[in-house]
């Protein structure tokens, strides 16, 4: 993976290539190429390692051109980062891009290096170009049949675009498990991993679903399914803005997605609020009436979004006596499990792609389930087209790797959820006018902690030489300190663990000493003294204390405990808040250490594979 656009006109389409690969930037990615059908009908291909301002340079020195191309930026899956590595792969008049992991690659190459054919990569997609070439060769036919004939031989997922210089007017494309759209032009079509891609040249999109390939020329697009029948697929218009090219003045995206929350929370509760209770308008009767049967929720989430289906299990039991489990998406889509009586799935996504989570709401279809419900950030993404119900999260575009705006505003809606789904299960009418208000001051009690940018940026430098750090969270201040310290090793590289703080005495209190940094979640709420007393079990053993509290928690400065005070916040919303300053310290820190902040090493934002 990462990210694909192909393009069909009667005008060179190399500018609008390199600028759609350009706008997947941060989806992150290692290497990027393109290539075309040149107006000699021959394939014409620049490669480079590192980003795709290099790739411009390398075209610009070597200019290529022509009305037909395809080109990818990649994260690395099989074979390292190198040029050989780097889409478009190529066997003779056949060119490919791939998203997605082919498992069968091995079996596939041995097969076709025993037919002749020589592998100048390591990576799995070469299969595809190859055995593409196998079947045109011996069995001949459209370019479309010749691909149907590859993809059953394939196992495993994938979002590819094959372009033949033989027939350049044409490209083909198939989906299985990889997201792919496309974009609909005047004298021009395209196909592209994510729309954002095309934004510049169509507003008006097609999505594929699982099992289609489409063929695309300059003036037609024709869709089939799994069964090779054509089918009609919803064209949309998308109005989203887009505005990766422009940071609004400040260093680095990831700061500005954190100053972006409050907005992005306020969009989020727009018309959410009538006549006194929490309203969906997008969910209609019928999902009142599957979401009054429910009586257990089960989550299922990737990464971050895992984090916010922790802190939301706190919600749903605490608030509105509903049980509710929480499980990576990756682990339960690999075990058998035992779905509860009227049990509702809750899949959470920032992209909507995520292959794991994807794969785990499939799975959960044939498990007796009472329904799915998805929260996610993209309209037009799989898991919403994939689930019972969606509720939409209005955070725009999210550009930096690691997620701010997303995480927050997945958890404002999942509490306005917990709210109305307590409605429907006799939750008092006082406690969801409190989940209410507490709601519509979140914005700016977010603005009053981001106040606190600087002083937080004081203490970022006492980070810079560390190694390793711990952070501590008791109930939902757990997931928060998971997400802490995901965060603060995602971007800075520093090595950082987050535990449960009563779970210290069982054994991560082994790994306390003055050169270990204790980062604590201490809101005033009703388990503060028991975390006082882990705060203590820290300070007996020479720990270096950095203690996040409510300004009225009662905690002085002391040697070895420096006290970072923060605005008053309404328990409910709490946890919310507090994932604020984490984030600010964790971009501080790798600020200071000058590492990739907005594309950290090793990390994609939309992780399309297994």
């Amino acid at each position: 993976m990462c990210g694909i656009v192909g393009a069909v006109a009667l005008h060179d389409i190399s500018e609008i290539l390199l600028e759609g690969i350009n706008r997947l930037e941060y989806r992150g990615y290692d290497s990027a190429g393109l290539a075309v059908v040149g107006s000699r009908g021959h394939i014409q291909r620049i490669r480079c390692v590192g980003k795709v301002k290099t790739l411009i340079d390398a075209i610009a020195k070597n200019p290529i051109s022509g009305g037909t191309g395809i080109a990818h930026t990649r994260w690395a899956t099989h074979g390292e980062p190198t040029e050989q590595n780097a889409h478009p792969h190529i066997s003779k008049y056949i060119a490919v891009v791939h998203n997605g992991i082919i498992e069968n690659h091995q079996s596939l190459r041995s097969l076709l290096i025993d037919r002749g054919y020589e592998f100048t990569s390591e990576t799995d997609s070469e299969v595809i170009a190859h055995l593409t070439h196998w079947e045109q060769e011996q069995f001949g036919g459209s370019l479309l049949e010749v691909v149907q004939r590859v993809i059953v031989q394939l196992k495993g997922t994938y979002g590819a675009v094959v372009m033949d210089s033989i027939h350049p007017e044409l490209l083909v494309t198939a989906r299985s498990g990889s997201p792919l759209v496309i974009g609909c032009g005047i004298n021009a079509n395209f196909i592209a991993s994510d729309q954002l891609a095309l934004l510049p040249v169509t507003r008006h999109f097609i999505c594929l679903e699982e099992g289609d390939i489409a063929t695309v020329t300059h003036h037609q697009v024709k869709i089939f399914d799994r069964d090779g029948t054509i089918v009609d697929r919803a064209r949309i218009k998308v109005n989203m803005n887009y505005d990766a090219g422009d940071k609004g003045g400040y260093s680095h995206y990831m700061k500005k997605e954190i100053y972006e929350q409050p907005l992005a929370i306020k969009r989020t509760l727009e018309g959410r609020f009538r006549y006194g209770k929490i309203n969906f308008s997008e969910l209609d009767k019928k999902a009142n009436a599957l979401l009054s049967k429910v009586e257990h929720i089960q989550i299922l989430a990737c990464g971050t979004s895992y984090h916010a289906g922790m802190v939301a299990r706190y919600w749903f039991e605490s608030l509105s006596g509903l049980s509710c489990d929480v499980e990576s998406a990756s682990e339960f889509r690999y075990r058998k499990s035992a779905s509860r009586k009227n049990s509702l799935v809750i899949t959470l996504s920032q992209s909507g792609e995520t292959a794991d989570t994807l794969a785990a709401l499939r799975l959960s279809k044939k498990n007796g389930y009472l329904g799915s419900l998805a929260i996610c950030n993209v309209m037009s993404s799989s898991l919403l087209r994939d689930s019972d119900l969606a509720l939409i999260t209005k955070a725009g575009t999210e550009i930096c790797v690691a997620s701010t705006k997303a995480f927050t505003t997945q958890l404002t809606m999942l509490l306005m959820l917990v709210a109305s789904m307590g409605r429907l299960h006799d939750m008092p009418i006082k406690l969801e006018q409190e989940i209410m208000q507490a709601l519509q001051v979140l914005p700016a009690r977010i603005e009053q902690m981001l106040l606190m940018d600087l002083d937080i940026k004081n203490i970022a430098k006492d980070f810079i030489d560390k190694q390793h750090v711990l952070f501590l969270g008791r109930g939902e201040f757990y997931p928060i300190a998971m997400e802490g310290s995901l965060k603060l090793k995602e971007i800075s590289y520093i090595h950082a663990e987050a535990y449960a703080a009563g779970e210290l005495k069982h054994g991560p209190l082994a790994l306390i000493d003055p050169d270990i940094p204790v980062v604590v979640m201490a809101p005033k709420n009703n388990l503060l003294e028991k975390l006082k007393s882990n705060i203590e079990e820290v300070r007996a053993r020479s720990g270096l204390l950095y203690i996040f509290s409510d300004k009225d928690a009662g905690f002085t400065d002391t040697a070895g405990m420096k006290i970072i005070p923060l605005p008053h916040a309404e328990e409910i919303i709490a946890p919310i808040l507090y994932t604020v300053p984490l984030q600010l310290l964790a971009y501080h820190v790798a600020l200071i250490k000058g590492t990739d902040v907005d594309q950290p090493r090793n990390l994609a934002k939309s992780v399309t594979v297994d």
